[in-house]
């Protein structure tokens, strides 16, 4: 009796606990479903695509400027100081900018358009190209990657909190008492602060998606006023641009052509987990095209011209102290060493007021949002997105972020390399929809766990992304590895790996096309609505094996017939 009244108990907490629905849902949480995995509903589809929305920034257009605008080691702002240290002179790193610019913007709108049309995210479109079980790989991908990311960008929106709280108690914090041993690696001001913006953040999560569009804004304006103050300040301190804008390359021939191109595939290699996820935004397209001017027009606007701003405060700044610091907040922290007048700590607060905003939205944004999808496709009964972005923010807390910014190490450079992995994943999803499927997909098969869905393939995994991406991935890692062991000596796997993220992309996306011209699949085309409630039994049967019996049709919206089967 004990037994059954814990049972019964347990039961009742483990519904309690479940992910809300709303009140008037086509859908209900099983494994596979909940309310942030299905095709987002009309009233839920905020994001305009109109001249009117366009001129008033849309999401998109914030949400690609926060993204290019700072984070460590992807950051269009210290985009230069990589490029710079291969060789290249300031106008050939800016043109190697532009071209990134371009070409960033054209994937993020072929991985994105998927969304805008289906309205789903990657988490549930990668069922199609993995299968059923197989999704769950490129998903776990994703998770790993942005818990690393979640905790080093929150490092740094602390150090966004340490500048404003320098300026505001001035001395008393400036020279606060290090408690800290050596080995912890921060201190005592830089602990605090970071959990000070843990603090703030926690309230971000409870902001449906859709309803971003303000915060994305108010970002937008502030970190375009930072950018442009810090810009004017250094400038005018400095009495010009400084001596780096006309400095000249030194390198020539091959090595500075292959330095360019290794420049620029790092660069865009790193913006690779943000084009891989741009349908987790573009769903929320109240138009099919609503998405396209954020992304191929103001996209490549912001990268290029922030990363000319990063060169250029850079230069002057290094002028007025005698050294260069790419970093902008380290910047800020530098000149709040040098000086604690009125006017610098009004200028570095309102600087760092931008940069928080900034790291605020950048978190919610491409680790939050995404990683939270991610992880409600684990569990979604019980995981949703909020759910899901505060269990990264505790990971990202626990893996104690300052040790990986504060002492670089062979971790650091295998994480910004990461794009080997991630880069042909962007190609099967881009090949999976336009190659091979055409834009058709039956949606509903795409929540449902057993072989009657088209996206089961062999026991839920779908060998040809396997082999797609086994392919697109495994000639760059001899020069993945030789780059983590500082070995590289320009040999053929070298400049492979120079051009990785292209490769990846390119050959993943053919050979998955390939497998399914050798390998066509049953219902490999053709369209099917999302009417969970006529798959509602079939998700749950999914656990029982052949447990199905009877049959039936039902006419739906349009006059489509579509059969349902029934547990007994």
């Amino acid at each position: 009796m004990d037994q059954f009244k814990a049972q019964s108990r347990m039961a009742r907490w483990a519904k309690r606990l479940e992910c809300p629905v709303d009140d008037d849902a086509n859908y209900r949480n099983t494994f596979w479903c909940n309310r942030d995995l299905i095709p987002i509903p009309e009233d839920r589809r905020t994001i305009l695509g109109h001249l009117r929305a366009r001129l008033t920034l849309t999401p998109f257009t914030a949400c690609w400027l926060t993204s290019f605008t700072y984070s460590i080691n992807t950051s269009a702002w210290t985009a230069g100081a990589s490029l710079l240290s291969l060789g290249l002179s300031a106008t050939q790193a800016i043109g190697c900018v532009v071209g990134v610019a371009l070409i960033a913007a054209l994937v993020a709108v072929l991985a994105g358009w998927p969304g805008s049309h289906l309205y789903l995210g990657f988490t549930v479109l990668s069922r199609a190209s993995w299968g059923m079980r197989g999704g769950f790989w490129p998903v776990l991908n994703r998770i790993m990657t942005a818990c690393v990311w979640m905790g080093i960008q929150a490092y740094w929106g602390g150090q966004a909190v340490k500048i404003m709280l320098r300026a505001i108690i001035g001395a008393p914090f400036v020279n606060l008492r290090n408690t800290l041993p050596t080995s912890a690696n921060t201190d005592t001001a830089s602990l605090i602060s970071f959990f000070v913006f843990i603090v703030i953040f926690l309230p971000l999560p409870m902001i449906p998606p859709e309803k971003l569009q303000l915060p994305f804004r108010i970002t937008f304006v502030m970190i375009t006023a930072t950018l442009f103050g810090m810009l004017g300040w250094s400038v005018h301190a400095a009495g010009g641009a400084g001596a780096l804008m006309s400095t000249p390359s030194t390198l020539s021939g091959s090595a500075l052509s292959w330095n360019a191109v290794y420049g620029l595939q790092s660069f865009l290699g790193a913006q690779a987990s943000g084009c891989l996820g741009q349908s987790d935004w573009t769903r929320y397209a109240r138009h099919p095209n609503s998405a396209l001017f954020g992304q191929a027009v103001t996209a490549p606007i912001f990268i290029v011209v922030t990363a000319v701003c990063g060169i250029i405060i850079t230069s002057a700044a290094a002028t007025i102290y005698g050294e260069y610091i790419w970093n902008p907040l380290e910047l800020l922290l530098t000149a709040q060493g040098r000086s604690m007048s009125p006017g610098a700590r009004a200028g570095t607060f309102f600087a760092g007021l931008g940069f928080l905003t900034d790291q605020l939205a950048l978190c919610q944004m491409l680790n939050g949002i995404s990683t939270g999808m991610d992880m409600a496709a684990l569990c979604p009964k019980w995981i949703n997105i909020r759910r899901g972005c505060y269990v990264l923010t505790v990971i990202a807390i626990a893996i104690l972020p300052w040790n990986y910014v504060t002492n670089p190490s062979t971790f650091i450079t295998v994480l910004s390399g990461w794009s080997v992995f991630i880069s042909p994943m962007t190609g099967i999803v881009v090949s999976d929809y336009f190659l091979v499927r055409r834009g058709e997909y039956h949606i509903g098969d795409l929540y449902l766990g057993n072989s009657r869905s088209a996206y089961w393939y062999t026991c839920g995994f779908n060998f040809r992304a396997f082999v797609a991406w086994a392919l697109g991935t495994g000639p760059l890692l001899p020069g993945f590895v030789r780059a983590i062991q500082a070995v590289s000596s320009g040999n053929g796997w070298d400049h492979l790996y120079q051009i990785s993220y292209i490769y990846g992309f390119s050959a993943s996306l053919v050979i998955y096309a390939l497998l399914y011209v050798i390998f066509p699949q049953e219902r490999q085309r053709g369209t099917s609505p999302f009417i969970l409630e006529l798959h509602a039994e079939m998700i749950d049967s999914g656990h029982r094996g052949s447990d199905l019996e009877g049959s039936g049709r039902v006419t739906v919206q349009g006059g489509e017939m579509y059969e349902v089967f029934f547990v007994i």
